[in-house]
C-alpha cells in the first residue's frame, strides 16, 4: 500500500501541499503565501501564474521534507478558494486575466442591473444562490466583456474558464498539451450557471448571463480518479479528488448525516450543514449548495452561512493598522481588557455576505469612547467573528428546523482560545476543535484517497475524528443577550453606506 495521500490546499492568501497517512495525521507540509493586489478598491486579483509556480513549488518541499517520491502517494486531491475566477488561452496556457478573487466587488453594477430587473433571488430556485458579487458566473461574464479578445476566443474555445481547481488540474495533467478541463459538483454550484437539480450547466442560466459553454469546464463528482499527473513532483500520480475548501472542510470532519455542521474560521468564515441528498431552499438568506459527491453516489447538499471578513481583519489589523506585528498576537491583545468596552467592529470591507447580503454596507467600528484602547479594538474584532457566526446559526436553524446541539471548528483562528470560548458562550453551543484543525486539505485528501481505494468509506473516516478539546457556554443569558443586540445594532449603522448618488 502506498504511504500518503496527498492534498493541494490553495487558499486565499497562500498555498500549502500536505502529506496524510492512513489514520488522518499530517506526515508533511509545505506552504508559500502569495500576493494580494488591490488595483481600486473593493478589486481583489491574483496571479493564477504565481499560484501555479508557488503549488509546484509546495508540493516540491513537502516530497522533501518527507523523503517521498511520486511512487509514495495513492492519489492526490484539491481544495481551493471557490469563486475566485480564471480565465486562459488555450493553446498557450497564459491567463488573459489577474484572477478575480471571490472578494472583488467589481461586478457590483452587473447585480444591480440583474436584481432590478429580477430581484436578487431570480437564479435562486435553479442555483441555490442569490444575485451577488461572490460568485463566479458574473466575473466571467465581466472578463469576457472587458478583456480584449476574450470573447471571441471564448467562443471559438480558444479561452478556457475556470475556479482554481480548474485551474490547477489543468496544469497538473499536461496543461496546453491535452490538460484536463474539469471541476466539480461543489466549486461548478458556486459559479450561478450549474442548475442544483441536474448538476449540469444550465443553458437559461448561461444565456441570461451572456456566458459561452464552450468556455465552461467538465463537471464531474468529487471524487473519482480523473487523470494522471504529468509534472514531474507528481509523475505518475492519479488526480482523484476535488471539492471546494469549505465542502473539503465539511469532509474533513466527516460530517457525512444530516444535521451535522461545521465552522471554519479563515480569511472568512463559513458555517456550513449537511441536509442529505435533497437541497434545501434557504428563506433566511443562507446559501444552498453542493456538499459533496462520491463516485456514483447522490449528491448531498448542503446549507452554508457565508461570511466574507474574518481572519481578513486579524491580518487587516496587522498590515494596515499594525497595532499587532503577527496575526497569533491579537490573542494576547485582546486578553489585555476584560471585555469589549462596549466596542463592535463590523467589518463589511466588501459589504456583508450571509444572513444579510448587503453589497452596500461598509466596515464600521462603533461605540467607540477616549476610554477604549487598541485592546478593546483586537477583542472587539475577535468577538466579530463570533456575532457574524451566530447570525448564520440563527439562520439556519430557522432554514432546517434543526437545533443545533454542537458546532465542529476547523482553520486558523481556532487556536484562539479566546475567540473559542467566546465562540461558544455567544452561541450557546459547544464548540468542539479537532485533534487534526486541518480539515479542509484532509477533506482533499479523503476525497481522492476514497477512489483510489486508500480508504474503505465514510465509516473509517469518521473513526479517524478525534477531540482536541471541547469549549462549553458560561455567558449568563443577560450578558448574552445585551452584547448581541449592541452587535445587531452595530450592523444597521453599517447599511447602505455606498449609495448610487
Amino acid at each position: 500500500m502506498n504511504k500518503f495521500i496527498g492534498a493541494i490546499d490553495q487558499g486565499t492568501t497562500s498555498t500549502r501541499f500536505i502529506l496524510f497517512d492512513a489514520r488522518g495525521n499530517i506526515a508533511s507540509v509545505a506552504q508559500q503565501e502569495h500576493r494580494q493586489i488591490f488595483p481600486k478598491p473593493g478589486w481583489v486579483e491574483h496571479d493564477a501564474e504565481e499560484i501555479w509556480s508557488g503549488t509546484r513549488a509546495v508540493i516540491a518541499d513537502a516530497l522533501g521534507r518527507a523523503d517521498a517520491k511520486p511512487k509514495d502517494l495513492a492519489a492526490v486531491g484539491i481544495t481551493n478558494q471557490r469563486e475566485t475566477t480564471v480565465l486562459w488561452d488555450r493553446r498557450t496556457g497564459a491567463p488573459l486575466h489577474h484572477a478575480l478573487v471571490w472578494q472583488d466587488t467589481r461586478v457590483d453594477e452587473l447585480v444591480a442591473r440583474y436584481a432590478e430587473e429580477g430581484g436578487q433571488d431570480r437564479f435562486r430556485a435553479a442555483t441555490g444562490l442569490p444575485l451577488a458579487s461572490y460568485f463566479s458566473g458574473l466575473k466571467l461574464r465581466w472578463l469576457l466583456d472587458n478583456v480584449p479578445g476574450a470573447r471571441a476566443k471564448a467562443l471559438s474555445g480558444d479561452a478556457l474558464f475556470g475556479t482554481i481547481d480548474s485551474w490547477l488540474a489543468w496544469n497538473l495533467t499536461g496543461g496546453p498539451r491535452g490538460g484536463l478541463h474539469i471541476t466539480d459538483v461543489t466549486n461548478a454550484s458556486r459559479t450561478q450557471l450549474m442548475n442544483l437539480a441536474t448538476l449540469e450547466w444550465d443553458d437559461t442560466l448561461l444565456r441570461e448571463l451572456d456566458v459561452p459553454r464552450a468556455v465552461l469546464p467538465k463537471i464531474a463528482p468529487s471524487s473519482r480518479i480523473y487523470g494522471t499527473i504529468g509534472v514531474p513532483e507528481l509523475e505518475g500520480v492519479p488526480l482523484a479528488g476535488i471539492l471546494g475548501d469549505q465542502q473539503a472542510a465539511l469532509v474533513g470532519q466527516a460530517c457525512f448525516a444530516p444535521g451535522e455542521a461545521k465552522n471554519t474560521y479563515g480569511t472568512g468564515c463559513f458555517l456550513l450543514m449537511n441536509t442529505g441528498t435533497r437541497p434545501v431552499q434557504s428563506k433566511a438568506g443562507l446559501i444552498t449548495t453542493v456538499a459533496y459527491q462520491f463516485g456514483t453516489d447522490p449528491a448531498h447538499y448542503a446549507l452554508e452561512g457565508s461570511i466574507a471578513i474574518t481572519g481578513a481583519l486579524v491580518q487587516w489589523l496587522r498590515d494596515n493598522l499594525k497595532i499587532i506585528s503577527k496575526s497569533a498576537d491579537i490573542e494576547a491583545l485582546a486578553r489585555e481588557v476584560t471585555d469589549n468596552g462596549d466596542v463592535y467592529f463590523v467589518p463589511a470591507f466588501s459589504g456583508l455576505y450571509a444572513p444579510y447580503w448587503k453589497a452596500t454596507a461598509r466596515g464600521v467600528i462603533a461605540g467607540l469612547t477616549r476610554y477604549a484602547t487598541r485592546g478593546h479594538i483586537a477583542r472587539a474584532a475577535l468577538e466579530a467573528t463570533a456575532f457574524q457566526t451566530r447570525d448564520v446559526l440563527e439562520a439556519m436553524e430557522q432554514d432546517s428546523g434543526i437545533a443545533m446541539q454542537e458546532l465542529r471548528v476547523d482553520g486558523g483562528m481556532v487556536n484562539n482560545e479566546l475567540l473559542m470560548q467566546f465562540q461558544a458562550d455567544i452561541l450557546d453551543v459547544a464548540v468542539l476543535r479537532p485533534k487534526i484543525s486541518e480539515t479542509t486539505a484532509l477533506g482533499a485528501a479523503y476525497a481522492a484517497g476514497l477512489a483510489a481505494g486508500y480508504w474503505s468509506g465514510e465509516e473509517e473516516l469518521k473513526r479517524n475524528w478525534a477531540l482536541d478539546k471541547r469549549f462549553d457556554p458560561a455567558m449568563a443569558d443577560a450578558e448574552k443577550s445585551r452584547l448581541y443586540r449592541s452587535w445587531r445594532k452595530a450592523v444597521q449603522r453599517s447599511f447602505d453606506w455606498v449609495t448610487a448618488e
